[in-house]
């Protein structure tokens, strides 16, 4: 395991408590051994690297410090950590993703003009060290929520299967219980809301809070459905939840809201269950677009009997004007330096 590696471990740690800071882990080692370790465990409380420098002490200086996000450049709950970073002597910062933020962003330009190395990580690791924060990326340089449209299908890409409740089978189910209780947000059109009823809730899977759970669409909702209405344009509909601190949505509507989604731009990653069933009729993941989508970052992996198919349609860490976070004028850490 590399240094950025034990940083995105120890990054997760603070899932679920940093809201609505990013989770972020650091490592300070000198001469090849480790001296300090820490993440960012809650907000309003310090930072991954000055909890890493104050394990270390003394032994922070001269040391490289691996970290997953770029250290801040501003004074918010807590004191720059670009300036606590110059200040313990460090001679060395590795990041694994930039900071998009307009008032955090700078760390490394700053350290920098202090003497202190200052480089990118890239290629794989890099994407995880972005995929990690994905939701949180998405929320500040788009204002919105990072939306995941989950589907389950048949082998002939059919979303029924006649005469049954159930496309995938029990762990692909109990995944999706998951996955609504790691989202902020979960969501249906108003044709799955009437046919089905939902309850979009996490089930089973030891929820330490439940989503927002909503439906797209015209009202009214059907009688006994308890679900939050929103009926305007949906970039807009998505601006007023991110400003309600909703960084992400987890869209499990049929092939309506889901194109509507895909036209406007606003899925992000696509989690499809392909069960090994035919079902012969029925309708399909999406309805007709305008134009092809292309997708990254495309992966399969099984679930029970099930194939979950990921892909992403932007990538996390991405502006609105198309260029990553990757893109200032930093130098990139090679594959042995991480």
């Amino acid at each position: 395991m590399s240094f950025l590696e034990r940083a995105l471990d120890l990054a997760e740690r603070g899932r679920g408590t940093t809201q609505p800071n990013p989770v972020v882990g650091a490592v300070l080692v000198r001469d090849g051994e480790v001296v300090g370790e820490g993440w960012h465990e809650r907000k309003g409380e310090p930072h991954a690297e000055v909890n890493a420098i104050a394990a270390a002490g003394n032994r922070a200086r001269g040391a490289t410090l691996y970290v997953t996000l770029e250290p801040c450049a501003h004074v918010g709950a807590t004191p720059p950590c670009a300036q606590a970073v110059i200040d313990a002597g460090v001679a060395k910062v590795v990041v694994g993703a930039l900071d998009p933020s307009r008032d955090a962003a700078g760390g490394l330009e700053r350290l920098r003009e202090a003497g202190v190395e200052a480089e990118l990580a890239d290629g794989e690791l890099g994407f995880r060290a972005r995929q990690q924060n994905e939701a949180w990326l998405t929320w500040v340089t788009k204002r919105r929520p990072f939306v995941t449209y989950k589907a389950a299908m048949t082998l002939d890409g059919r979303l029924t299967l006649p005469e049954s409740r159930w496309i995938s089978g029990e762990e692909s189910r109990r995944l999706v219980h998951e996955l609504r209780a790691e989202s902020d947000a979960v969501a249906v059109g108003m044709g799955t809301a009437r046919a089905d009823r939902p309850a979009l809730t996490a089930r089973d899977v030891g929820a330490v809070r439940q989503p927002r759970r909503l439906v797209f669409g015209s009202g009214p909702l059907p009688e006994g459905v308890d679900l939050e209405l929103f009926s305007g344009p949906l970039e807009e509909e998505l601006g007023r939840l991110a400003e309600e601190g909703v960084q992400s949505l987890l869209l499990e509507g049929g092939p309506t809201l889901a194109t509507a989604f895909m036209e406007a731009g606003l899925i992000d990653k696509l989690l499809v269950f392909v069960a090994p069933k035919l079902a012969g009729f029925g309708p399909t993941l999406l309805g007709e677009l305008d134009e092809p989508v292309e997708l990254r970052r495309f992966d399969t992996r099984r679930v029970g009997q099930d194939i979950l198919l990921t892909a992403y349609v932007n990538e996390p860490g991405e502006h609105p004007s198309g260029r990553s976070n990757r893109d200032r004028d930093l130098p990139l850490a090679g594959p042995s330096q991480l």
